[in-house]
């Protein structure tokens, strides 16, 4: 029985140092991706000596594309910008439907929610990226054309943010059903009780007491927005411009990475200029996973 019992623990404490090994390896590889990204993105204020107010805030794009030779600009405000419109535009779309499906799964009708309707919803992950960007210019830039004429034929701002919507629907859903569906019973009680009806006792008390969870499903959202890619630049239109409308075309972070950065010089300032670019766009996500941390903490206090 000795022996057993010995060959037991002996087993639990390799399966917890395994465990441990692939946690400490995650973490390793994490920063050391984020020392890879800062150290490559750097390199335009360091060797190239801009300045980060140039690259932040000034629109001028036109960096040198051969190794060692420096000196040209590298404002990427038109991208930023151009990021920052498109999320928040497919947040803005995507809320009332998310919340309102969210809603429906657990508190309208929870046994179809649970059967039918959140599986549903959970396939729209698994779909690949290029095939939203393929739905995107075959029936929403065409749409777009037809209702309102734009000058570039539907490739803008607005097809670029339903494409998102459409893809990070099922993230804000899924995670905000499950914050609803995390508020205790004895609140819906205590609301029945009061004589609130069904809509209010969604609207005024599970809803402010899920929205710790919603937020986090937002910024879930929000962080596999921002780092889409092909998808937003098969319908932006590509365009180094600030969009002077919701149908005008642009251009944002990722889609100026993916489509540049094969070809560019290894280490000239426009591949270098590429690089700052990635290293903004992890910072953000770092940023958005800290936030989502801290709401998931305060939930618990």
């Amino acid at each position: 029985m000795d022996k057993v019992v010995q060959k037991a623990i002996a087993n639990d404490k390799r399966w917890r140092a395994l465990y441990v090994f692939c946690g400490l390896l995650i973490v390793a590889l994490t920063l050391l991706m984020g020392a890879f990204l800062l150290y490559q993105g750097s390199q335009t204020f360091i060797k190239a000596h801009h300045s980060l107010w140039e690259f932040l805030f000034t629109s001028e794009w036109a960096p040198n594309d051969k190794t060692g030779l420096f000196g040209g600009k590298v404002g990427a405000a038109i991208y930023i910008v151009g990021s920052l419109e498109t999320c928040l535009l497919a947040l803005i779309i995507c809320l009332p439907f998310a919340i309102g499906s969210a809603v429906y799964m657990t508190e309208i009708s929870p046994k179809i929610g649970e059967k039918f309707f959140r599986p549903a919803t959970e396939i729209y992950v698994s779909i690949p990226s290029v095939v939203y960007g393929w739905f995107g210019m075959t029936k929403i830039v065409p749409l777009i054309k037809k209702i309102f004429h734009p000058a570039m034929g539907g490739f803008s701002v607005l097809a670029a943010s339903i494409v998102l919507a459409i893809m990070i629907f099922p993230t804000i859903t899924t995670v905000s059903a499950d914050a609803i569906k995390s508020v205790p019973k004895s609140y819906r009680e205590g609301a029945y009780g009061l004589g609130a009806t069904r809509w209010q006792t969604i609207g005024k008390v599970v809803l402010p007491a899920a929205s710790g969870g919603i937020l986090t499903g937002v910024i879930l959202g929000l962080a596999r927005a921002i780092g889409e890619a092909l998808a937003v630049a098969m319908v932006i239109g590509k365009t180094r411009a600030f969009a002077t409308s919701l149908l005008a075309p642009t251009s944002n972070l990722t889609s100026e990475i993916a489509a540049d950065m094969g070809n560019t010089a290894q280490g000239g300032e426009f591949n270098l200029a590429l690089w700052t670019m990635a290293l903004l766009l992890f910072i953000i996500s770092i940023v958005l996973i800290v936030l989502i941390h801290k709401l998931a903490n305060r939930k618990e206090d």
